[in-house]
């Protein structure tokens, strides 16, 4: 397997607004990220993705972008952008930009162009319709509820937005709408970044007709996603991409891509395809979404958990190559969702560290995971800031009437402000995030989850992550070792290995607070084993054979085959 930069990397993601405040203003900003790069290098992560900075009304928080090639000012200025590059660089970190080219803001000078009139020469960077039947064009549903299309009064035609009513999608189809954004790429990319996250990239290709969705039950609108999803033309759009601006630099790409299969996922990632190098899929974290989406909650297993995550590591193999995640700015929390976020929150938090960064693929820790922060419980719906959730929330109660506190419960689970909600950096007020009024309240559990205690805890998860990360460097066999799912059917504990040579790793992850017993496949021989990583005292004499788990339990044996 050809070895790349990329795939020995462990990223960290940063969501600047909630990172650190210099200023006081409650809004963390890009000097704040400047103050904590030492936190960085001390963790020991070699890429920060740095979610959207650029100039935005803040619709999105940042994923509507008026102007790509400036800070937004409630950030910082360049200056402190190139500052905060030169800083990561010298301490080692390379920076991934995220690229949000599905869409831009309506404040953007080619949409206000635009919408001037039929005849502008940027009226078809846009996708614009005549309505239908003195309705929308077709009966697509915004990603945020409601119609994906909005009526603009000046030329009488509707223009599509498959997010937000102020994040018009832009128009792939027209090759100068391709030109500008490989312009500003390499601006970027001339400017030093080591990469991009490409946001919703596997949208920019719509079927040209843009058809009818199939409307649920009771429900106005339709899902469209089979029609902008994976488009016709979007592997051509992303090979002129690579061929233009990604082949000309040594940097990393992924691409977030809702709805891949493996099998898609290898059409992007294949290196003899010329198009990125991984993508972000969403199998995982859309177990417990039932056919409704994302709102629609229903329990999850084991069981499909080691299914999704095992056919995506077995059906990439060799072929093209994971990103692996279990939580960032638009998921809840990973402990949260996965673990128990209560009485053993430590063990758990270590348990899916463990789990996640012992597969094929490169990890990702999103900011405070590494310290175990859980998702938060707001009083009520005032509380909350994310467009997504007040639509949602506005939809479910005022026009379907369904129970605010059912309602509640399904943001307590789901909604994208878990993950918002500022960085715990001590117990002081406001968790040391800033000396003004945060933008979004902090998660009242900081007096005992923050850095400045993990960081004194020897035993805390922090120091777990750092250990996890040193040992990715280490050893090669956690790069690049192939993946086995073993004891498939135990419903608790979710094992397997990863082969290089004569070496073999076994994982143990204990998911349940229960005590099952981990019983080693008869087919694995050894001559000596080593045990890396663990989450609780082990005696090291112990045999692999029969092992009772603790409660969330995690270990890692590294064994010489012969």
């Amino acid at each position: 397997m050809e070895k790349k930069w990329w795939k020995e990397a462990v990223v960290y993601q940063i969501y600047p607004r909630s990172f650190y405040d210099s200023n006081g203003d409650g809004i963390g900003d890009i000097r704040g990220i400047i103050v904590k790069l030492d936190y960085l290098k001390e963790l020991g992560v070699d890429v920060v993705w740095l979610s959207p900075v650029y100039k935005s009304p803040n619709d999105d928080n940042g994923y509507d972008i008026s102007d790509y090639r400036e800070i937004m000012d409630e950030f910082g200025t360049m200056e402190d952008w190139e500052e905060m590059l030169e800083e990561m660089h010298k301490r080692g970190i390379k920076l991934v930009m995220d690229l949000v080219v599905n869409h831009t803001s309506d404040e953007h000078p080619w949409f206000i162009e635009s919408r001037k009139s039929k005849d502008n020469p940027y009226r078809d960077y846009y996708i614009w319709r005549p309505g239908k039947d003195g309705k929308e064009p077709n009966n697509w549903e915004s990603i945020f509820s409601g119609s994906a299309w909005e009526y603009d009064d000046t030329t009488e035609e509707y223009y599509l937005h498959l997010f937000s009513k102020k994040q018009p999608d832009l128009n792939w189809e027209n090759p100068k709408v391709r030109r500008e954004v490989y312009d500003i790429m390499k601006f970027w990319l001339d400017k030093g970044v080591d990469g991009f996250r490409m946001d919703v990239i596997n949208m920019i290709s719509k079927v040209p007709e843009l058809p009818d969705g199939k409307p649920q039950e009771g429900k106005k609108y339709a899902s469209g996603s089979k029609y902008f999803m994976n488009g016709p033309r979007v592997h051509e759009f992303l090979q002129e991409m690579n061929r233009e601006v990604l082949s000309k630099y040594d940097i990393m790409t992924v691409g977030e891509t809702p709805g891949v299969t493996p099998k898609e996922g290898i059409l992007y990632t294949d290196p003899s395809r010329h198009e990125l190098n991984m993508v972000f899929q969403f199998e995982h974290v859309d177990l417990g979404s039932g056919p409704g989406g994302k709102w629609d909650i229903r329990p999850w297993s084991l069981a499909d958990l080691k299914k999704t995550m095992t056919k995506w590591q077995k059906e990439l193999e060799g072929k093209g190559w994971n990103s692996l995640y279990l939580n960032n700015h638009d998921q809840p929390r990973a402990v949260s969702r996965f673990g128990d976020d209560g009485k053993y929150r430590v063990e758990s938090a270590k348990m899916l560290a463990t789990f996640l960064h012992m597969m094929q693929g490169t990890p990702y820790i999103y900011q405070g995971e590494e310290i175990g922060m859980t998702n938060v419980r707001f009083p009520s719906i005032e509380y909350y800031r994310d467009i997504e959730t007040l639509n949602m929330y506005k939809e479910c109660v005022e026009e379907y009437g369904e129970d605010p506190q059912k309602v509640m419960e399904k943001i307590y689970y789901k909604g994208r402000d878990n993950a918002r909600t500022p960085m715990q950096w001590d117990d002081s007020e406001n968790a040391g995030f800033t000396t003004g009024t945060p933008w979004i309240p902090v998660n009242p559990n900081y007096k005992e989850i923050n850095v400045k205690e993990a960081l004194a805890d020897p035993n805390s998860v922090f120091h777990y992550y750092k250990k996890l990360i040193q040992l990715r460097k280490q050893h090669d066999i956690i790069v690049y070792g192939t993946y086995d799912l073993i004891l498939e059917d135990d419903p608790y504990i979710y094992a397997y290995t990863r082969t290089l040579g004569n070496e073999k790793l076994i994982v143990i992850t204990n998911f349940s607070e229960k005590t099952p017993v981990f019983r080693l496949p008869d087919d694995i021989t050894y001559k000596t084993k080593e045990l890396l990583i663990s989450n609780y005292d082990v005696d090291e004499t112990e045999e692999l054979k029969e092992i009772r788990l603790r409660p969330w339990e995690a270990r890692v044996y590294k064994i010489r085959l012969s």
